[in-house]
């Protein structure tokens, strides 16, 4: 597994405080094409909300409770496509032609493979995406993302970068980790 080095997440500007951080995340390459992204979130004061059990299924909402969330495109393109990864399993996929231009796509038949480790000052969520989760490019942009929510229904969104005034994940400038295939 080929791996870049650790990215911090920065809270949005909006949000005056938080209970958490810092926040990292890890990409690397698995030996099937795909991508593993690790996403380390430090909760010292045990402040984060976790969403109940649930199947690993799609599911649509995610983001608007803990979820982690990667942003992919093509390098130079305008279409993208997101995914979203729950702490207790469920996820989503949707892909865009352009900014917030959502395409009706199927679900896909494989699904990421999520994976959690909570201890008591730090929690970790890592996706595995398999190489057909991945939009057809050999260089990406990448917006790592990640919404956590407090045990009071607080919020706090975190990426790479912020580019708007309220928390927005979706426009292109935010996807700033470039992202090359290595060669087969």
């Amino acid at each position: 597994m080929t791996s870049l080095a650790p990215v911090e997440l920065l809270a949005h500007p909006a949000i005056a405080t938080s209970p958490f951080g810092p926040v990292f995340a890890e990409v690397a390459w698995l030996a099937d094409g795909g991508l593993q992204i690790d996403y380390r979130i430090a909760d010292a004061s045990r402040q984060l909300r976790l969403p109940a059990p649930a199947p690993a299924t799609f599911t649509d909402g995610l983001w608007q409770h803990t979820c982690c969330e990667v942003f992919i495109a093509r390098a130079g393109g305008q279409s993208y496509r997101e995914l979203n990864f729950a702490p207790n399993g469920a996820w989503a996929i949707y892909d865009f032609i352009d900014y917030r231009q959502r395409l009706a796509t199927p679900t896909p038949v494989i699904a990421p493979t999520i994976d959690v480790i909570a201890t008591a000052n730090e929690f970790t969520l890592s996706a595995s995406l398999p190489a057909a989760l991945l939009p057809a490019a050999d260089t990406w942009q990448i917006g790592l993302t990640v919404v956590l929510e407090t045990i009071d229904g607080d919020k706090s969104w975190w990426a790479l970068t912020h580019t708007a005034d309220r928390p927005d994940f979706h426009p292109l400038a935010s996807f700033t980790l470039a992202l090359n295939r290595p060669a087969p």
